[in-house]
């Protein structure tokens, strides 16, 4: 009896070579995604040998895809979103016009059709959500604010990306492709794509808000561990589906709707683990699925081209965000993180080429030449991160360049001298307001503790101004912030991100400035604690264990008081 065994064969394929390559990597010092990448050129049909199912291994990186962008709502809430939204939208659109017309000018150097140059261009302005996200989330900076302006940036450019794909065909004629365009049949097709996309955030934010929390819940009171991890799969897949199928929405965009809503449900945190496996499998397969897409003789053939295509890609965009970032006031570390973030492009850039392919648009070589660019850029990504730390030393070290980049002038670098004295001598110095930052903010001024607040989100630090909270933006880990927040006059320095780095560097500066001050620090992992109390900052505090050792504290108090009253 004979099988088709087509998706065995690559999944083996797939997953055995990436692991031995990943593995002979990450031995030489490299990121081991560099193994996957190279996996996929050797099963792919441009080299010789076994070659794996292109389009099955597509779908399977797609799924990738889904469950990546779950796990980012999960984690990512709307509010997140909007505290950035400044940054995130007005940075997002002007990185992808500055992109976009470096791709769109060379392509036209070389003598292409304007219409297959925009599309080009087009393609190389939108990161890789993958890459990104596991760049972020290999560093603890997923949940800080260096990670919300690069998600919510991702976003607006995926927003972006999907409202090109409507738009595209019907101008495929006018831009030089197949098919015609009619200004009618334009402006009812972006007032479709509009509505639809807003009817489907509308559902997702009132009824899907309510009902798969809801879900989850009744889900999980059954006890079974295997129906709650199949109930999160579902949600996730099944809205992606839903979101592409039909309200248009793409399938990374209504996964990450999906995990939102469900953030929503006290469950989220074992929802998020549950997925965690098979979010990482499949990344491994988007990776191999990129690789089995290049076409190796184009290094021979065009390498000109080539790093032409990278030049964009790795500094041109850089470059623009790293710009854009400081324009907003943000502090050099933010600066060089953002920008080191979407220094590549992937998953959407590969839609609209393929998409610009089939219009007749985008030549065969165009469609190379993003893949191309997407395979270096993606195994460079994770040495641009290694080299933020050093980039940003260097800089330093440069007074005057240091002093241009840190935007000294900042009205919200420095607290008004309107701010009475008393209020800044034995306050409390708050390193971090977000969810963990905020609710000790509120409970130490509950208590009457004065307190002064260090932020680099200037519009939460603008809002907590406006509120009568004394606040100052910026890196606390640079002895200026430190400075102007009066640490030497502080009582206490509380660091409530969630950087073991960046916290040990601030408690270093604190006590410099002022040897006998004490410290509370949060950890985000058994790692970073363990670090932390290795490097004797104070006192550590992190989540879960805590969390159980004020949980059995309050256990045992019930229990002591159950066995007074029976005493007596």
């Amino acid at each position: 009896m004979h099988h088709d065994i087509t998706l065995i064969t690559t999944l083996s394929a797939a997953l055995g070579l990436a692991l031995l390559l990943g593995f002979l990597a990450v031995r030489l010092r490299l990121p081991a995604l560099v193994g996957y990448l190279i996996a996929g050129v050797l099963i792919g049909p441009a080299t010789p040998g076994f070659v794996a199912d292109v389009e099955l291994s597509q779908q399977l990186a797609e799924i990738g895809v889904i469950l990546l962008m779950f796990g980012v709502g999960l984690h990512f809430s709307i509010g997140d979103l909007m505290s950035v939204r400044r940054i995130a939208i007005v940075g997002a659109l002007a990185q992808i016009i500055v992109a976009s017309a470096l791709g769109t000018s060379v392509a036209l150097y070389w003598g292409w059709p304007p219409g297959a140059s925009i599309v080009f261009g087009l393609s190389l302005s939108v990161a890789s959500t993958v890459v990104l996200l596991r760049g972020l989330e290999s560093r603890g900076l997923l949940d800080s604010i260096n990670g919300r302006i690069a998600v919510g940036w991702l976003v607006v450019e995926d927003i972006v990306m999907v409202l090109t794909l409507v738009v595209l065909p019907p101008l495929a004629g006018w831009l030089g492709g197949s098919g015609s365009v009619a200004e009618g049949d334009l402006l009812t097709t972006v007032l479709s794509t509009l509505s639809k996309v807003t009817v489907f955030v509308i559902l997702m934010l009132v009824v899907g808000r309510r009902l798969f929390p809801w879900f989850l819940w009744k889900i999980a009171r059954t006890g079974s561990r295997e129906l709650f991890t199949l109930s999160v799969i579902a949600s996730a897949m099944g809205i992606a589906y839903s979101a592409a199928e039909v309200f248009g929405v793409s399938f990374a965009l209504g996964a990450f709707f999906a995990g939102s809503v469900l953030r929503e449900s006290s469950l989220s945190h074992r929802a998020a683990n549950e997925s965690l496996p098979l979010r990482d499998a499949f990344a491994v397969l988007f990776f191999v699925s990129v690789g089995m897409l290049f076409d190796p003789r184009m290094l021979v053939e065009e390498p000109l081209r080539v790093l032409a295509v990278l030049a964009i890609i790795v500094f041109g965009k850089t470059l623009a965000a790293f710009v854009l970032v400081l324009l907003f006031r943000y502090p050099l570390n933010t600066a060089l993180t953002v920008s080191a973030s979407l220094a590549q492009i992937g998953e959407f850039s590969f839609i609209l080429a393929a998409l610009g392919a089939s219009l007749g648009l985008l030549p065969a070589e165009g469609q190379n030449l993003i893949l191309a660019g997407a395979l270096f850029s993606i195994a460079l990504n994770p040495l641009l991160f290694n080299a933020v730390e050093p980039l940003q030393q260097w800089i330093r070290s440069r007074s005057r360049l240091a002093r241009a980049m840190e935007r000294p002038a900042d009205p919200l670098a420095e607290l008004p001298a309107s701010v009475d004295a008393r209020a800044l001598t034995g306050h409390a110095l708050l390193v971090g307001y977000g969810r963990v930052g905020s609710r000790i903010g509120r409970e130490l001024m509950e208590f009457g503790v004065s307190l002064v607040v260090a932020e680099q989100n200037r519009e939460t630090v603008e809002k907590l101004r406006s509120s009568g909270i004394h606040a100052v933006s910026g890196d606390a880990a640079e002895p200026e912030v430190l400075i102007q927040a009066h640490v030497a006059r502080a009582r206490i320095l509380v660091v409530a991100i969630p950087d073991a780095v960046h916290a040990r560097k601030m408690v270093e500066i604190a006590r410099m400035l002022k040897p006998d001050i004490e410290t509370v620090v949060r950890a985000h992992s058994d790692e970073d604690a363990a670090l932390l109390r290795k490097e004797r900052v104070g006192s550590v505090f992190m989540g879960e264990h805590e969390l159980a050792l004020s949980m059995t504290r309050r256990v045992l108090e019930h229990i002591w008081d159950e066995q007074d009253k029976a005493s007596k």
